[in-house]
């Protein structure tokens, strides 16, 4: 999950995994797999950046890392 800020300035949570794309225009519109789009307040880069830090905070999981069994991660 990513916050974004829709363009009034009210923050809102989006799931990051359902993103297709992110475009410029000139307001940066995200479009979801399911077609609903939001223009939100963040430049395309800041878009990428927080997905990216998203991502890569899922990857370095323990069990996502290959450090953790999916029975030890369910044990936790």
């Amino acid at each position: 999950m990513i916050t974004l800020h829709k363009l009034s300035g009210a923050a809102f949570v989006l799931n990051a995994d359902l993103i297709e794309t992110v475009e410029s225009t000139p307001d940066t519109l995200i479009t979801l797999v399911d077609r609903r789009r939001f223009m939100v307040a963040e430049s395309v880069e800041d878009v990428v950046d927080a997905f990216t830090r998203y991502r890569r905070n899922v990857m370095n999981t323990p069990f996502m890392s290959g450090t953790m069994t999916a029975a030890e991660m369910a044990a936790s």
